[in-house]
């Protein structure tokens, strides 16, 4: 979620998150300071982590007007936005031109999508803050911190569970160990099964379990199916890449590739705005960066990209590969696209 104060007076919510006690706590002393929470922002129509909170964190903010991505679905029947929690009186589809926007005067926006995919759709909004120079996305691009985000150190066990070689490691609660974790987490998420990681034969991994001292359920007991190559860590490097922006391996094998040229319209769209800095809703942010490093994140579209530095190994999407190809196989989603 991010939240920018308006020069008019009052605040715009882009993608708001969960309006638990403390969440609105911060808001409200925003609220105080610069006046009344203004415009509310759906900027997707597929990610449920966005979606589901809007409608509870607009009645918690009931003079606001809430701004939502066009071609908006549930599944599996389409619902009423009134029935989703939304709004009915305060909801609004954003126009296609930016310019019709209620806060033109301060952003410009682009819409891509909504990408057609079988059994539902993906758009996303870009939103462009003119006074300070900052790209707001949602899911399209991210940043991998190296180090683990504060907000995952508040319980360091998963962390110290996969900075484990074997099930029967004891691993030390230290600060290397801790971000040993969070890297294979992140590869995990990333890529599912990356390249690096292997998955020892079950017999072996109920016979390593008989030998860890920790059997409780919260340990799996004693099951670690999971047996990391030593050069791991190259494959994180790859990924992290200092920290330059990427689109996550997810969204290039099994949805942005089924609307090549629509993204890259898109991606040159944004990359003619003077942004500074992007504020993504996962992960780091915000991040420095220029509109042609986010363009070239998108090199993975294009037969002949101008740089192949972003291009991510293809060892590592093996798995991604595999589910494309079964959800393509069974009629599930269209074909990928050829590359422009």
């Amino acid at each position: 979620m991010t939240v920018i104060k308006l020069s008019e007076g009052g605040l715009l919510v882009y993608a708001p998150v969960a309006p638990t006690p403390e969440c609105i706590r911060l808001i409200t002393e925003l609220v105080e300071k610069y006046g009344d929470v203004k415009y509310i922002i759906l900027p997707t129509i597929s990610g449920l982590e966005h979606k589901v909170f809007v409608g509870p964190f607009a009645r918690r903010f009931p003079s606001s007007q809430v701004f939502i991505a066009p071609g908006q679905w549930s599944f599996p029947v389409n619902l009423p936005l009134s029935w989703l929690g939304l709004p009915a009186k305060r909801t609004h589809v954003l126009p296609q031109n930016s310019k019709q926007a209620a806060f033109a005067s301060e952003f410009d926006y682009a819409i891509l999508g909504p990408i057609e995919l079988g059994p539902g759709r993906f758009a996303e909004v870009a939103f462009f803050h003119k006074l300070s120079n900052t790209l707001l996305v949602t899911d399209s691009i991210v940043s991998i911190p190296s180090e683990p985000p504060a907000i995952v150190q508040l319980d360091s066990y998963p962390l110290l569970f996969h900075a484990r070689d074997k099930a029967f490691d004891i691993v030390a609660d230290t600060a290397e160990n801790r971000r040993k974790g969070w890297q294979r987490i992140a590869l995990f998420a990333f890529y599912f099964s990356p390249s690096v990681l292997e998955v020892p034969k079950w017999g072996q991994v109920f016979k390593d379990a008989f030998k860890t001292s920790n059997r409780s359920k919260k340990a799996y007991f004693g099951l670690y199916p999971f047996e990391w190559r030593p050069d791991w860590q190259r494959c994180f490097d790859a990924l992290y890449a200092n920290g330059r922006i990427f689109v996550a391996p997810i969204l290039q094998a099994l949805i942005l590739n089924r609307a090549p040229v629509e993204t890259l319209e898109w991606a040159d769209k944004v990359a003619q705005w003077d942004f500074k800095s992007i504020i993504p809703c996962h992960l780091e942010a915000p991040v420095t960066t220029t509109p042609q490093q986010f363009r070239q994140a998108f090199a993975f579209l294009e037969k002949q990209p101008i740089t192949t530095s972003t291009i991510l190994p293809e060892a590592d999407f093996e798995v991604l590969r595999v589910i494309d190809n079964n959800l393509e196989k069974f009629g599930i989603v269209p074909p990928a696209k050829e590359k422009v």
